[in-house]
């Protein structure tokens, strides 16, 4: 069956979502983009997954994704709003419960990155995508 994502980084969130809520231990997510691999590394980097790998199909690759259950909620953000190194407490607030709680993957000339690393750096960016 083919389907048609519009935006394949919220399919994939979305989807990882819901396998969370319901409490499944892994997933696996089609096509496979630059873009989600890179947001499913960040996310694996700061313990939000477990180990992911890639695996062939005809419709440009397959990632099968171990869940921890340390997700309440992930989501992409759209529109992909921009950033400056000063705005990012203004968009914590807007995405994130607490202060101190959760991530926001940032995409900044330096590449993808946490909005801390993207603080630490003095660097601003587009948001792509929310977790905690």
């Amino acid at each position: 069956m083919i389907t048609m994502l519009n935006d394949s980084l919220a399919s994939a969130l979305a989807k990882i979502n819901n396998a969370e809520r319901v409490g499944k231990k892994e997933t696996s997510i089609a096509p496979a983009s630059k873009m989600v691999k890179y947001v499913l590394t960040i996310l694996n980097e700061q313990r939000y997954l477990g180990a992911f790998e890639e695996a062939a199909n005809e419709q440009g690759g397959l990632l099968k994704i171990n869940l921890l259950g340390n997700i309440n909620n992930l989501g992409a953000i759209k529109p992909r709003f921009s950033s400056k190194k000063h705005q990012f407490e203004k968009w914590e607030k807007r995405y994130l419960p607490a202060k101190g709680f959760g991530i926001i993957i940032v995409s900044t000339p330096l590449g993808l990155m946490t909005h801390a690393q993207a603080k630490e750096k003095n660097v601003g960016g587009r948001l792509i995508a929310y977790c905690y």
